[in-house]
């Protein structure tokens, strides 16, 4: 007989065991307790099983469940809880001890909130017919609502793991030690230090894995590297380091911080991977398996249509037919080993990335501090989907019967085509939720810059920005408004416009000599140089190239300039009728990439913000918003974009920001909280709007979506 036992009263305990033992004496049992306080009359119980119990898995179900429909997709799913919750309840009660019957009457519910109600290898008991009342509807099962339940269903996901001591082999864990990593029960703890060893550190097993295990350090041995010194190529250093000679001066950041940042870059690019790159994959290579399953189908359709031409020929054409079939298995293996090329250079990509997973894995369960700062990443590698291939089928084309003319009137297979259609994968953009407008943006916090005239900024990943002003000072604040680092433009002139690779490094352009500079580790280096035209200003696009608005030297024409590194990959100058896009001038043109890569400029002379496809061509532009209260001309300065792809434009002399949908529609002013004299924009991951006040030398950072 086995009894569970659940005790929340301290005193009650002794004697209700005692109870319990009285009442059943004679019988064999074995009984699982969960006990909650520690007392001497509970030591004589210790030796007994302490299980995990229905109630608790059936409270957390619950909470996780009510944590899910608080996302809007998965709302429908809040009149659910309490009959799935039912449902757990009697799935335990009735399976009678058999583990298969309880996941197979547990798993049961998601036939049924699907309206399912009879399905292969089961059915539903409730009587035939019947329909769900009150609020419930049925979820669909392409719905996030029922993804999420059916994960959260998993007996993967949601069992409830018993973690027991490594030392004894049966206690539940109490504690561990996050030095040796060991899982340790109450009376195992005085066993496991008192070993020798002095460094045992014992935490809750709840807060297992939280102590950083630092390097030791190379010339003070008794002394561990928690510190990297960022002006010595950050090398690991102690705290007696720092007061040597060698680093006098320089500037420490504590490792832990290092730690952190790398492991957060790592969950990235874990989701990355799962999320992205991965499923990304994974879809070329079902179209790639999709082409080749219908190649036969698609040849013999050909085969088919040039052997009821040779029909008519009658026995004197046998002979072309049998060439000409054999012109077409030739480009059939041809047709094949194009499609098959492509498919096993997919597949072995997606093999890396499953090794590069594994490797994650690997290191998200380490708190080794090298081998998390040793971790590079491979996105960007990844990133660079091959073309997609379309190998469009040949076509049979018949001619009128000419005996004399027989084998080049029978018809012609046309040649195999070829053709790639690029990838366009962004790494900075995720599946996102719809995010509604604030109805009253809020100004979350000011930055004084000390520029008396501020004219752009850009946002690093960490929260922290880059500024520049008419000044040969570009300034990097944190987000408290702290200045981190200033780099003096390289010629003593001050920048054009500023902007962050993928990388993190500091670009700039420099309109009096040409030239777009990049910042790397400190040092000024040139990036392009260009003859007959100037550099105005430029941004980084979601496939890490780099997008410059610039005007030629005689001031009278203006074009966009997409490069790769400093290759020139594309020009966009005119529209389809052969007019300029751009105002011809070296008045500010701000630009920007929006989420659908749409190439978004504000030509402040044109009073416009000109939005043009990927290509190049034309898409929409935008003049203003007719208003009473602003009255003074659209001259359009900073330009950025958001997760929800709109489109937000700094009207200086209006002082506020015009809202835009990706498609050129008014949506809303942003104008509130003394807004002056806005000029440069961008936008962080989490859709704060950062605008600079140029006369001010301020930069306000604004939330305006939910």
């Amino acid at each position: 007989m086995q009894l569970q036992y659940r005790v929340a009263i301290e005193e009650s305990f002794a004697r209700h065991m005692e109870t319990v033992r009285k009442a059943v004496a004679g019988v064999p049992l074995s009984i699982a307790v969960d006990v909650r306080f520690d007392t001497p009359e509970t030591e004589p119980f210790k030796h007994l099983h302490h299980s995990l119990d229905m109630w608790h898995k059936a409270k957390k179900l619950a909470v996780t469940m009510a944590d899910i429909t608080k996302k809007s997709a998965c709302r429908q799913l809040l009149p659910w809880i309490r009959p799935i919750i039912n449902h757990f309840w009697w799935s335990c009660s009735t399976c009678r001890g058999s583990v298969d019957t309880l996941l197979k009457w547990w798993m049961a519910i998601l036939h049924h909130i699907n309206n399912k109600h009879i399905w292969p290898g089961g059915r539903c008991r409730h009587p035939e017919g019947v329909t769900e009342i009150e609020n419930k509807k049925w979820l669909e099962r392409d719905s996030e609502a029922f993804k999420q339940l059916r994960l959260t269903m998993d007996p993967h996901n949601s069992a409830q793991d018993v973690h027991r001591c490594d030392l004894c082999e049966t206690a539940i864990v109490h504690s561990y030690c996050d030095v040796c990593h060991v899982n340790l029960c109450k009376p195992c703890i005085g066993d496991h230090i008192s070993d020798g060893y002095d460094k045992h550190k014992i935490v809750p097993f709840q807060e297992r894995r939280s102590t950083l295990i630092y390097p030791k350090c190379g010339k003070h041995p008794h002394k561990v590297c928690e510190l990297q010194c960022k002006d010595c190529n950050n090398i690991s250093i102690c705290s007696f380091c720092t007061a040597s000679e060698q680093h006098r001066g320089h500037i420490f950041v504590h490792i832990s911080t290092v730690y952190k940042a790398q492991k957060e870059t790592i969950e990235k690019d874990t989701e990355e991977l799962v999320n992205t790159l991965s499923p990304t994959y994974e879809e070329i290579a079902r179209d790639l398996e999709n082409q080749l399953a219908n190649l036969d189908g698609g040849y013999e359709k050909l085969t088919s249509a040039m052997s009821k031409q040779g029909e008519q020929w009658h026995r004197e054409i046998d002979i072309v037919i049998n060439k000409t079939k054999t012109e077409i298995n030739e480009i059939k293996v041809k047709h094949r080993d194009i499609l098959q090329k492509h498919l096993n250079e997919i597949k072995q990509i997606q093999s890396l990335i499953k090794q590069t997973l594994r490797a994650i894995n690997e290191i998200e369960k380490s708190t080794e501090v090298f081998s998390t700062i040793a971790y590079s990443s491979k996105i960007r590698k990844f990133s660079k989907i091959p073309p997609k291939i379309q190998v469009s089928l040949p076509t049979f084309i018949p001619k009128p019967l000419d005996r004399e003319k027989l084998y080049s009137l029978f018809g012609q297979i046309t040649p195999l085509s070829t053709a790639t259609e690029e990838n366009v994968l962004s790494l900075h953009q995720p599946k996102t939720s719809v995010r509604e407008l604030l109805d009253e943006p809020e100004l979350v916090a000011t930055i004084q810059t000390g520029y008396e005239h501020l004219r752009s900024v850009t946002c690093l990943n960490d929260g922290s920005i880059w500024t520049s002003g008419e000044s040969n000072d570009i300034k990097c604040f944190n987000s408290k408004g702290s200045l981190l680092q200033t780099v003096k433009e390289k010629t003593g002139n001050f920048p054009n416009d500023i902007a962050v690779d993928s990388d993190g490094d500091l670009l700039y352009t420099n309109g009096a000599t040409g030239t777009v500079y990049k910042v790397k580790n400190r040092q000024t280096e040139e990036l392009i140089r260009l003859q007959g035209w100037k550099p105005g200003y430029l941004c980084v696009t979601s496939t890490g190239d780099l997008l410059v608005t610039m005007c030629s030297d005689d001031y009278t024409q203006s074009k966009v300039v997409r490069y790769s590194g400093s290759t020139e990959k594309q020009t966009i100058q005119f529209d389809d009728e052969g007019k300029p896009l751009y105002s011809g001038n070296y008045y500010s043109k701000y630009i920007t990439e929006n989420r659908n890569h749409d190439v978004c400029v504000a030509d402040y002379m044109a009073c416009a913000v000109v939005v043009v496809y990927q290509d190049g061509k034309l898409r929409w532009r935008y003049t203003g918003h007719p208003s009473v209260t602003k009255n003074k001309p659209f001259e359009p300065w900073g330009i950025t974009t958001d997760s929800q792809s709109h489109i937000l434009t700094a009207d200086s002399d209006n002082h506020c920001i015009h809202t835009l949908d990706q498609n050129g529609q008014f949506l809303r002013y942003i104008d509130n909280f003394d807004l002056k004299d806005p000029t440069g924009l961008c936008v962080d991951n989490n859709d704060n709007l950062f605008v600079c006040e140029f006369y001010k030398g301020n930069v306000k950072k604004i939330k305006y979506l939910k």
